[in-house]
């Protein structure tokens, strides 16, 4: 075996150009490949862990008459949840409404929150206020759609249980930023209990978002999802651009592979005068098909040192000073940030070599299959068979 490497590395130097082609696309191929899957695994554990801080907490109950993917739910989706610890929970309570900023009438979801609540990280202690109006807080998202600035005084308009409409003026105290867009776009947070009083609904609560010191028990009038559940939709979402981007990388690394393929068929053609010196040598042809498929293999383990060299220094800069993302991705209903910090994990780099390795030294192996039924006598003189 150490000849074999030792004949492979010497024939490889002496291929000149050719060589550092075959390792350039190899290694362009598999830096791409990192980069990507890295970008993916990064925005992914963002979007998760913002998720859970703003959102999800470890968990939701929601009233079994309310479906967050159906607006027609929220008039009768609300009750009571009787449990002995409030301060595992965090009671929520949605009503349909309006604002009217500058006069223009824009629909909203009204929630209502505990300003002491402590699971989520909304900024919820600012709509504490011994003033008169009634304080409120709102993301950037919406205050940019709705041009509402932060000290803005702003009327709101809803329905009470009754049907009859009401208003009531609130004060902006807070544009908080948030990367999640679905407590941010269309959302005007306010006090939880004078909203209660406000909508006649004392006590009663569309969802219940709960922490890990909650007694998960079985509340008949309340559905529960889990907190792996709210995250499978982002998770599903993610997989998906995943194998969306698989394509690109696959057609990459098919045409590297193909370079190699190319290089060690016409190889064995222009060789053949020195595949049958070495036959005659003494090499048996296994060990022949061992030379020109370990020259293969050392074309990948090549382009992995020169992508090491190249992407170590460049990935550690990315992974520190991230990658901004354009404003009009930001405004989808995916949880993206505006600088996203691709996660490059040592188990991410090492199933990339060993994929390019052992992909590299298939190909390899099997143009050189051929040499084992080659005349040796007939390779001496250059003829092929």
């Amino acid at each position: 075996m150490k000849l074999a490497i030792q004949l492979a590395y010497r024939n490889l130097m002496g291929a000149g150009l050719k060589t550092w082609l075959n390792v350039g696309i190899l290694a362009f191929t598999f830096l791409l490949i990192v980069f990507y899957n890295g970008f993916m695994d990064g925005w992914n554990a963002q979007a998760m862990r913002d998720s859970v801080a703003y959102e999800f907490g470890e968990g939701h109950y929601y009233h079994k008459d309310y479906d967050p993917k159906d607006p027609f739910s929220i008039k009768d989706g609300h009750g009571i949840i009787q449990v002995d610890n409030l301060t595992n929970v965090v009671p929520i309570l949605i009503r349909q409404g309006s604002v009217y900023p500058d006069g223009r009438m824009m629909p909203v979801l009204l929630k209502g929150i505990p300003a002491k609540q402590s699971i989520l990280d909304l900024p919820t202690s600012y709509l504490q206020s011994d003033e008169e109006t009634i304080p409120a807080i709102i993301g950037k998202r919406f205050a940019k759609a709705s041009r509402i600035q932060e000290g803005d005084d702003v009327t709101i308009r809803w329905r009470d249980q009754n049907g009859s409409f009401d208003a009531v003026t609130i004060h902006i105290a807070k544009v908080f930023d948030c990367d999640v867009p679905t407590v941010d776009a269309g959302q005007i947070w306010l006090p939880l209990y004078p909203f209660r009083s406000l909508t006649g609904l004392d006590y009663q609560s569309s969802m219940f978002v709960i922490n890990k010191e909650f007694d998960r028990e079985q509340y008949p009038d309340w559905n529960y999802k889990s907190q792996e559940e709210l995250l499978k939709p982002l998770k599903m979402v993610v997989d998906s651009k995943k194998a969306g981007g698989s394509i690109m990388y696959v057609l990459l690394l098919g045409i590297a592979l193909l370079a190699i393929f190319d290089t060690q068929v016409l190889s064995i053609f222009r060789r053949q005068k020195e595949i049958g010196t070495y036959v005659s040598l003494g090499m048996t042809r296994s060990q022949v098909v061992k030379l020109f498929t370990v020259e293969g293999a050392m074309y990948s383990i090549m382009a992995v040192i020169a992508a090491i060299i190249v992407g170590v220094p460049l990935f550690y800069l990315i992974s520190q000073s991230g990658i901004t993302i354009p404003q009009s991705s930001q405004t989808t209903s995916l949880s993206i940030s505006e600088v996203v910090y691709p996660k490059f994990t040592l188990s991410l780099i090492a199933t990339m070599i060993l994929l390019v390795v052992l992909a590299a030294t298939m190909v390899s192996y099997l143009p050189s299959r051929k040499i084992a039924k080659m005349d040796p006598v007939q390779a001496l003189k250059g003829k092929i068979q």
